[in-house]
């Protein structure tokens, strides 16, 4: 959780893609951040956090239910969506999240 905590208080804002190996939307949603990171490139870090292998880190934000992406700045929740969202809502969204 702590190196979780790390990333997340960067001053690079990181969006955060909860996801489940059985979970079928969540396969949707890999090639579409491979777009998004295409496009925003260094501007936004992307990982992933596996919720079957990191119980505690989906525990500690609520996430219910997944594909579940959040995007942090300095350690705040800055947006956060469960589903899918199409690559060019996402890139919209990166680009203009509040203080990102």
């Amino acid at each position: 959780m702590s190196k979780f905590q790390d990333l997340i208080n960067s001053d690079n804002p990181v969006l955060v893609d909860f996801f489940a190996d059985w979970c079928g939307p969540c396969k949707v949603v890999a090639p579409i951040l491979s777009e998004v990171k295409s496009q925003v490139r260094d501007e936004v870090t992307i990982i992933k956090v596996d919720i079957d292998k990191n119980p505690e880190v989906a525990h500690a934000f609520h996430v219910k239910q997944v594909p579940t992406l959040i995007l942090f700045k300095k350690g705040k929740i800055k947006w956060r969506q469960a589903g899918v969202v199409t690559t060019p809502q996402l890139v919209h969204i990166l680009k203009h999240a509040p203080n990102a």
